[in-house]
């Protein structure tokens, strides 16, 4: 590996981190949301609105780099922009509660039912998106990495068919779960060009196939392919999200040829990084519920200095914050790494 540069910005520090080039410091990066109540109202840029103006969106969105010292913004806050413009109920809720998708009510029930919209680009929901990121090129495209958010099919799948019948359909009917999941990618991939397009350089790409509701197997029979053809696909770094306990799953994720996989607190720093080793980069993997939402600042710099012993390249939240969070135990993040590494000097 070559040497970094002296001195570096925030973009310059992420993509080189992402492509597993040297950098002057480990990058903080958050592949999905830092916003909290707190931040929206310090910018006027709440929840409902901040998911659905652009202009709020990118308001707000920029915060985790003016306000929170982090080297990457991510606009997509929550995980329905594209089920919203796919038909599916939102319950849009409150600046204190997540927007959701009213999966009691789906859409589709079987492959043959799913039908893509031609507005699925031009949906308010969408385009929303897609033009806070260029607002967000517009005016800090050359300080700071922007991480756009196309969900995977499994994802999806859970969105427009519910959880339990989804998750039901793939243990009695592999073959229409495979329809379906192929049915879907298009989405995937086309809102993650339209991103690119619009400047975004790099995507999060998170496909529910959780931990503690699917197995390593299952992550292997269902998505492993697809993933691999969405790092073909999409001509910028991914950065692939899946929740809970992975590490049945980490050797099939770093064969997918994704830049990099965004990790929870439930998989310690050590044990991930020796079963990815340096196929692909890990993200991560600062606790939310407990840390970050409920404890202190020297609880944040504990876990901050455990992920740079064990050599994770990037460091962030594990997932989107509780919007409760206190900014003081966020903008611990970034001071934790700038001590870490004045007493690292060439760590």
């Amino acid at each position: 590996m070559t040497s970094a540069p002296a001195s570096m910005n925030g973009r310059q520090r992420v993509l080189a981190a992402l492509r597993g080039e040297a950098t002057d410091r480990t990058p903080i990066c958050n592949p999905t949301s830092v916003a909290t109540v707190e931040l929206m109202d310090l910018v006027d840029a709440p929840f409902p609105q901040a998911n659905r103006e652009p202009e709020r969106m990118a308001r707000l969105a920029a915060t985790g780099y003016t306000e929170l010292g982090f080297d990457s913004v991510m606009p997509v806050f929550s995980i329905i922009q594209e089920s919203s413009a796919l038909g599916c109920n939102i319950q849009w809720e409150q600046k204190d509660n997540w927007p959701t998708v009213r999966m009691s009510q789906p859409i589709w029930k079987t492959a043959q039912d799913i039908e893509i919209p031609k507005d699925l680009l031009t949906h308010p929901d969408t385009s929303c998106v897609l033009e806070a990121i260029r607002l967000l090129r517009r005016d800090y495209g050359d300080e700071v990495a922007i991480i756009g958010k196309t969900m995977g099919p499994w994802s999806l799948a859970y969105h427009c068919f519910g959880v339990e019948a989804f998750l039901l359909m793939s243990l009695d009917d592999p073959d229409q779960t495979r329809r379906i999941l192929d049915h879907l990618k298009q989405v995937t991939v086309d809102f993650g060009i339209a991103q690119i397009e619009a400047g975004a350089d790099a995507l999060t790409l998170p496909d529910h196939a959780t931990g503690d509701l699917v197995s390593g197997e299952y992550y292997e029979r269902y998505l492993r392919d697809l993933h691999i053809e969405f790092a073909q696909s999409l001509s910028c770094p991914i950065i692939l999200h899946i929740c809970g306990r992975t590490v049945d799953r980490m050797q099939y994720i770093a064969e997918t040829g994704m830049a990099a996989f965004h990790f929870d607190s439930k998989n310690t720093p050590a044990e991930s990084m020796s079963i990815v080793e340096d196929r692909i980069a890990l993200v991560g993997n600062i606790n939310n519920p407990e840390t970050l939402f409920a404890r202190e600042p020297q609880d944040v710099e504990t876990e901050v200095f455990a992920n740079l012993d064990a050599g994770v390249p990037l460091i962030g939240p594990e997932c989107a914050i509780p919007l409760q969070t206190s900014l003081e135990n966020l903008q611990a993040i970034p001071a934790a790494v700038k001590t870490w590494h004045a007493e690292h000097p060439n760590g």
